[in-house]
């Protein structure tokens, strides 16, 4: 089954929104990015950050504060580092302008390294992998009682934020600009992301 964005966007009507998630989304949900991350509640997921070692858990609030991809939290320049900067993303090449929070941005400069705010372990000339952040949250969620199907990776933050972001505006082509989607079809998985969580492992998304 293939997902048709024209089916959805026709149906655009916010009344309608969540039915035509319902009825559409999962044959796109089968496979793909999407099934690599799922969305858990903003608090559960500040416990399982907690586990990470320092530098792999100021990666992760800092794509939490901002929704950026991990690669493109990594790959920041310890000499363009600012409260206020232009981030080009990797997987588009589009820019985007973001604020960091003053007590993340104060803790990036404490740990920037001369190239790289987050430097490699072995080489400073090269950033740290996403994989190592990877691997880290992989092991910290392990320490948690979380369903046995639930798929938190460095992706989450990314849903976390939409999810936020769209209950504060009620907007989806406002969270469509803030994460820079081609289609709006792709901005309601993760806008709506707890939702379909909740709904693909049969239960709640842990807002205990």
């Amino acid at each position: 089954m293939r997902f048709c964005a024209q089916t959805y966007v026709c149906h655009l009507g916010r009344n309608l929104l969540q039915y035509k998630c319902e009825l559409t989304v999962w044959g796109l949900l089968q496979g793909g990015d999407n099934t690599r991350a799922d969305y858990i509640a903003r608090q559960e997921f500040g416990h399982i950050l907690a586990a990470l070692t320092p530098p792999n858990r100021l990666a992760m609030e800092v794509s939490l504060a901002t929704g950026l991809r991990l690669s493109d939290v990594l790959n920041m320049r310890t000499d363009k580092l600012a409260e206020r900067m232009t981030v080009r993303q990797l997987k588009t090449g589009k820019t985007r302008r973001i604020r960091l929070p003053d007590e993340l941005y104060r803790r990036c400069l404490s740990q920037a390294g001369k190239v790289w705010v987050w430097e490699g372990r072995s080489d400073w000339r090269k950033h740290r992998s996403r994989q190592a952040v990877y691997k880290d949250i992989k092991r910290a969620a392990k320490l948690f009682r979380l369903p046995a199907d639930l798929q938190i990776s460095p992706h989450t933050a990314r849903k976390v934020y939409a999810v936020a972001a769209y209950q504060h505006s009620g907007s989806l082509q406002h969270v469509q600009q803030l994460l820079q989607h081609e289609s709006e079809a792709v901005t309601m998985l993760y806008a709506m992301a707890d939702e379909l969580t909740a709904r693909r492992i049969g239960g709640g998304t842990h807002d205990a």
